[in-house]
C-alpha cells in the first residue's frame, strides 16, 4: 500500500525531472573537468541522448534505475499500482532498446550509465569513475 495519497503521489511524480537530473549534472561536471566537451540532449538524434560527443561519435544515456527497470536494488518494481507501473517500465525498456539500435545504425556508439553506478561517488571515486568512462569514450 502506498504511504502517500493519490494527490501527494501525483505531485511528487510531477517533480521528477527528465533532464538535468542530479546524477547527470554530477557526471557532466566531472567529464567537463577532465577536458571532454559534449552537447546536452541533442534532439537531432534518436532519443535525445543525455550527452553527445560528436568528435568521438559516442552518446551517453544516464538512466534512473527505477524508471528504466535496472536489475539493482533501486530498480525494484513498485509494490503498489503494479498494473500501471510494470507496463510503463517495460515500455521504457523497449524504447531504450529501440533508441540504441537506431543510434548504432547511424554509426554512433551508445554507452549507458546507471544511476546506481555513481550515485554515492564523491571526490576521488567520482574522478576515477569519470576517467574510466572517458577512456571508453575516447577509445573506439
Amino acid at each position: 500500500m502506498d504511504r502517500l495519497s493519490k494527490e501527494q503521489r501525483s505531485a511528487l511524480m510531477k517533480r521528477v525531472r527528465r533532464s538535468d537530473t542530479a546524477p547527470e549534472l554530477k557526471l557532466r561536471k566531472e567529464l567537463h573537468r577532465q577536458g571532454l566537451r559534449y552537447v546536452v540532449s541533442d534532439r537531432r538524434l534518436p532519443g535525445s541522448p543525455d550527452l553527445v560527443f560528436p568528435k568521438y561519435r559516442v552518446v551517453i544515456f544516464v538512466h534512473g534505475c527505477f524508471w528504466h527497470g535496472h536489475e539493482c536494488r533501486q530498480g525494484r518494481a513498485p509494490s503498489s499500482n503494479e498494473p500501471f507501473w510494470l507496463p510503463k517500465i517495460e515500455a521504457n525498456r523497449r524504447r531504450d532498446h529501440r533508441k540504441c539500435e537506431n543510434l548504432e545504425e547511424l554509426g554512433w556508439r551508445v554507452l549507458t550509465v546507471w544511476e546506481c553506478e555513481f550515485k554515492r561517488l564523491e571526490g576521488l571515486a567520482m574522478t576515477s569513475f569519470a576517467s574510466d568512462l572517458r577512456s571508453r569514450i575516447i577509445s573506439g
